[in-house]
C-alpha cells in the first residue's frame, strides 16, 4: 500500500511541479474556453438566422405558389439552409474540422480561428433546427392574433414569438452548448493547444496517463456542472418571469 501511494506521489509530482506542467493545462483550458465560448456565439447566430428562414418559408410559402421576387428569394435561401444543415448534421464534426484546416483555411495560420468557425458552424446546424421546432410549436394564433393588433410580421416574430420559443427550448439549447463544449477536445487534430491536447503533451513527456487524463476529465466534468446551474437557474428565472 505504502508503495502504491509513493508511485502516485511521484506521478503527481511529475505530471504537475515539474517543469511547471500545471501551466500547459491552464493555457489548454483557456484556449479550449476560448473556442467553446466564440463558437457557441457564432451557433447561436448562425441557427437563429436559419432557422428563422427555415420558419418563415414553412409559415408564409410552404405548399403555396410564389408570386413576388421577395417570395423567389425566400425559397432559394430555404433551400441554401436545408443543404447546409444536411450536409453539416450527416458528417463528422472531426471531419468538418480537418476540411476547415487542410482545404479551406490552409493558408490560415490562425488554428483557433479555424477551430472556431468548424465548431461554430457545425452547432448552428443543430441551433437551427431546436430554434425551428420552438418557434413552429407556437400556436398559429398568435400569428393572427398579432397581425389583428397591427404587428407585421417581422415585429410579431420579435416581440411576440421568438420570446416564447427561446424559453420553450433552452433546455434543449443548453445541452448543445454542453455537447458543443466537448466537442471542442477534438481541437488538437488540427494541433489546437486545447485542453485535451495539453493533457496528451503532459502524458507523453512524462508517461504518465493516470493524472493528465483524470484531470482532463474533471476540468471538463465541471465546467459541464457549472454551466448546467446557471443554466437551471435561467430556466427559473425565465419561468418566475411568466408569472
Amino acid at each position: 500500500m505504502q508503495e502504491f501511494f509513493e508511485g502516485l506521489r511521484e506521478s503527481f509530482i511529475k505530471t504537475f511541479i515539474i517543469e511547471d506542467r500545471w501551466s500547459l493545462l491552464l493555457q489548454g483550458l483557456l484556449s479550449t474556453l476560448r473556442i467553446a465560448l466564440f463558437a457557441t456565439l457564432l451557433g447561436l447566430v448562425l441557427g437563429f438566422i436559419i432557422a428563422i428562414i427555415r420558419s418563415t418559408y414553412d409559415t408564409t410559402l410552404k405548399g403555396k405558389k410564389s408570386r413576388k421576387f421577395s417570395d423567389y428569394i425566400l425559397k432559394i435561401l430555404n433551400a441554401v439552409a436545408n443543404i447546409y444543415i444536411t450536409v453539416i448534421r450527416g458528417t463528422p464534426v472531426v471531419v468538418q474540422l480537418l476540411i476547415m484546416y487542410f482545404i479551406v483555411f490552409a493558408s490560415s495560420r490562425n488554428k483557433e480561428f479555424v477551430a472556431v468557425l468548424s465548431f461554430g458552424i457545425n452547432s448552428g446546424a443543430y441551433v437551427a433546427e431546436i430554434v425551428r421546432s420552438g418557434i413552429m410549436s407556437i400556436d398559429k394564433g398568435q400569428f393572427e392574433a398579432s397581425r389583428s393588433l397591427g404587428f407585421n410580421y417581422k415585429d410579431t416574430m420579435i416581440h411576440i414569438i421568438i420570446p416564447q420559443a427561446f424559453k420553450n427550448v433552452l433546455p434543449a439549447l443548453g445541452n448543445e452548448f454542453i455537447v458543443l463544449l466537448k466537442e471542442t477536445s477534438v481541437a488538437g487534430y488540427v494541433a489546437v493547444q486545447d485542453l485535451t491536447a495539453m493533457g496528451a503533451k503532459i502524458r507523453n513527456s512524462t508517461y504518465e496517463a493516470f493524472f493528465p487524463l483524470i484531470t482532463v476529465a474533471v476540468i471538463y466534468l465541471v465546467i459541464v456542472m457549472i454551466m448546467s446551474f446557471f443554466l437551471r437557474k435561467l430556466e427559473r428565472w425565465l419561468r418566475k418571469s411568466d408569472h
